[in-house]
């Protein structure tokens, strides 16, 4: 069984996190620059077997797509692309921001530490991970 990926794709950065093997729990794994994010994937996937990738999805309080799934779309078409044999699923993301954000506030972590996007662009992929988990099982 191979790990899970999920990404908080976003025009700057994007937030990666991974299952264990057994995929039970969520982690945090890093922050990549967007454009280096496929170098990224194709690296990573040489060494570690991943069985499916799950991408934000960012959805408006109605329900309906939010502004940024115009830039996911492409990124998903490129991701199938050069990963075929990995399926790919959707999460809801709505209000991963603000709850990473809440996480770190109560987690202690300093003000000049919270202000780090990087940080908080990680953490809200582990909440979408996290969330993926939960609805699969």
């Amino acid at each position: 069984m191979g790990r899970i990926l999920a990404l908080d794709y976003g025009k700057r950065r994007t937030g990666i996190a991974v299952t264990d093997e057994l995929q039970l729990i969520a982690s945090g794994l890093t922050t990549v620059d967007t454009p280096a994010l496929f170098g990224f994937l194709k690296e990573y996937t040489k060494t570690e077997m991943v069985s499916c990738f799950v991408v934000g999805e960012p959805k408006q309080m109605n329900n309906t797509p939010s502004e940024s799934e115009a830039l996911i779309r492409p990124f998903i078409k490129q991701l199938v692309k050069r990963f075929p044999e990995i399926p790919i699923e959707r999460q809801d993301e709505r209000f991963t921001s603000k709850m990473a954000f809440q996480s770190m506030i109560e987690g202690g972590i300093k003000k000049q530490k919270r202000k780090n996007k990087a940080l908080v662009d990680e953490i809200s992929a582990t909440l979408i991970l996290q969330a993926f988990l939960n609805r699969i099982q």
